[in-house]
């Protein structure tokens, strides 16, 4: 039993005819007769008695009618429903993404898109790491906010925010003058350093050169945990700039670059290239990319899935 079966069944009753019927549905009549009797035989009934050139419904048929009419009336509403979600998207969008990148990078995206989308509801599983990686490849959320590269064939990569990561100090100390401080500099203060992650990987890599010289205090998996304790003065830390930079401008905190060379963290969209996108997540990758801060080098956000390959 499919759908046109059931059309050409409900236009022979409206019709009361079949070769009008053949007409209106642009067949045969030994087409239309063919799919009346694949469905009789399908319900094991009869559907139409025959007296000479007229037809009427069987008890059978009149239920069946019914019961067709519905049908076909569900698939209409639910086309309707599909097609208005071109026109007012809806549904949910799950974003997967570390505490501090939404508190600090993804505010005005999350505002601006819940304007252009005020029916499609944001959902943010706060992830670390790998683990958002994971939740975008296992389907789990939508899109995924990481820190930069992701070597992940199967996942579509887009930058969105760059941004330096700094030397956190509590507001007057000594190295706040200084234009950067290298490794060396930091021998003789205690770090406080993240436990995991992107950016503690980077930097063990610039500490190495005085890896047995240096005084690792603690280990802090959490960025407001970080600016508290510099302030208090139990270490000095390393922060992305956009995660402290209201406390910097007001004096509480001191922030200098790492050299020679500065430390630049980049952070990327992810999504997995096999997924259909709706609009309401095309709308998603639209605003992030007008509104996180980031220069997507040739890319045309006409063709918004179009962005930047691993």
């Amino acid at each position: 039993m499919d759908l046109d079966q059931l059309h050409t069944f409900l236009e022979i009753v409206r019709l009361k005819s079949f070769s009008k019927a053949a007409q209106t549905c642009y067949r045969t009549q030994p087409a239309i007769s063919a799919q009346v009797r694949q469905l009789e035989q399908e319900l094991n009934t009869t559907l139409f008695e025959r007296l000479g050139t007229k037809i009427s419904l069987t008890t059978a048929g009149k239920i069946f009618a019914e019961y067709a009419e519905q049908i076909l009336e569900l698939r209409r509403r639910a086309q309707d429903t599909i097609n208005e979600l071109d026109r007012v998207p809806r549904g949910e969008v799950v974003i997967a993404a570390n505490e501090a990148t939404c508190i600090y990078v993804l505010p005005w995206v999350f505002s601006e898109y819940q304007k252009k989308f005020p029916n499609v509801q944001l959902s943010v599983d706060r992830a670390y790491g790998s683990r958002v990686v994971e939740a975008v490849l296992e389907n789990l959320a939508d899109f995924g906010i990481t820190q930069l590269p992701v070597q992940e064939k199967k996942l579509q990569v887009a930058r969105i925010h760059s941004d330096e990561i700094i030397l956190l100090l509590p507001g007057k100390h000594p190295l706040a003058n200084r234009r950067f401080v290298t490794a060396r500099d930091l021998m003789d203060h205690p770090l406080l350093l993240p436990k995991s992650g992107t950016t503690r990987a980077r930097l063990n890599s610039w500490l190495e050169p005085v890896e047995d010289q240096i005084h690792i205090s603690m280990e802090l998996d959490s960025t407001e945990m970080i600016k508290r304790f510099v302030m208090a003065g139990l270490g000095l830390s390393f922060l992305a700039a956009s995660n402290c930079r209201e406390e910097v401008a007001s004096g509480k905190l001191s922030a200098v670059s790492l050299g020679p060379e500065p430390l630049i963290r980049k952070v990327g969209l992810i999504y997995r290239k096999d997924k259909a996108l709706s609009k309401a997540a095309l709308g998603f990758i639209q605003v992030i990319l007008e509104h996180a801060g980031t220069e997507i080098p040739g890319a045309d956000r006409s063709k918004v899935p179009e962005v930047v390959s691993p």
